[in-house]
């Protein structure tokens, strides 16, 4: 009728979309997104290693997390002692005291300050210092290498002498510092490289009062083109076997460690395709040939498949040995 105002209901969808809006806070003209909320996950394979008597080296793997994970917070004890971007996974930690035992951890940060656990405690004792010392150690003896398959390198060289003992070995690749071994060590296996590209690394020697050798001459190595499977740092003649003993079974292992120019102290080993167990070997590490036995239950004919494979000294996990089947019975 003309004049007249017509009244409309609104839609009964129309009310309960709009209420629910009221309810949620929900914006018009878009979607929010999420917070993101969840930490990254603890970083893995965490080393240290004294540098001198003020001075400690630590390395970690890159952590994961549902984003990205930008950057990780470095701990002495309870305390931050550095801050590092996402891209960098090793750092020095300097000023520290001679003959002190530190305890270091890392931690895992994201975009939106959600910090990760802490990863595993290690735990370093600085060596003496050396009084008044400013001599240092003699230049290392030129490095020699090989190229283990596309992704790693075996590094030696000749050792350094110094009028208060060598207390580390820096190895650099072009200008920058990659790894860090122990005054005793000649050698090392240095990991996480590109497939078919030429490095150039060299070595310098530090004595317990932060004096720094000469650099090494240089030495050049090329990695193997294209992938490979690990195989140059996997344990070598990995055998595995069952046994019954008091009812029940065990698998016995034995393999040869991989050559990293250093004892191998801690393994990983798989067993039906998820992670077993975590195996380190306490004192003195075997080198030359390495066993360990474990339980699998009490049942006869049960089939598994087992493998392992070995920590390296960078902190990184080295390629699967080959992978046996074996029967209990």
């Amino acid at each position: 009728m003309e004049g007249t105002t017509v009244r409309r209901t609104p839609h009964l969808a129309a009310l309960l979309t709009l209420t629910a809006c009221m309810l949620t806070a929900c914006a018009w003209g878009g979607d929010q997104e999420a917070k993101d909320v969840q930490p990254p996950a603890a970083p893995r394979g965490v080393t240290v290693q004294a540098g001198s008597a003020t001075t400690a080296h630590v390395m970690w793997n890159q952590a994961t997390d549902n984003t990205a994970v930008t950057g990780y917070d470095v701990y002495r004890g309870a305390t931050r002692v550095k801050r590092v971007p996402s891209g960098k996974h090793m750092v020095d930690v300097v000023g520290l005291k001679p003959s002190t035992a530190y305890t270091f951890t890392v931690r895992a940060r994201d975009a939106e300050g959600n910090v990760g656990p802490a990863s595993k405690k290690l735990t370093v004792t600085t060596p003496a210092a050396a009084a008044a010392d400013r001599e240092p150690p003699s230049r290392p003896g030129s490095p020699r290498g090989t190229a283990e398959g596309s992704r790693a390198v075996k590094l030696s060289w000749g050792a350094s002498t110094d009028d208060q003992g060598v207390a580390s070995y820096e190895i650099y690749q072009g200008t920058s510092k990659i790894h860090s071994v122990g005054g005793g060590e000649r050698a090392t296996l240095v990991t996480g490289l590109r497939p078919g590209t030429a490095y150039r690394f060299t070595v310098k020697a530090l004595d317990a009062a932060d004096n720094a050798s000469p650099a090494s001459r240089a030495v050049r190595l090329t990695t193997a083109a294209g992938q490979d499977d690990g195989r140059a740092t996997a344990p070598a003649d990995f055998r595995a076997k069952t046994r019954h003993a008091d009812g029940a079974y065990y698998i016995d292992l034995t393999w040869k460690p991989p050559h990293t120019g250093g004892a191998v102290a801690e393994y990983q080993i798989h067993l039906d395709g998820r992670t077993a167990t975590s195996l380190v070997f306490g004192g003195t590490a075997p080198r030359q040939k390495a066993t360990h036995s474990f339980y699998v239950g009490k049942k006869r004919g049960d089939t598994h498949r087992v493998k392992l494979r070995a920590k390296l000294p960078d902190g990184t996990w080295g390629g699967y040995s080959a992978e046996r089947t074996v029967t209990t019975g």
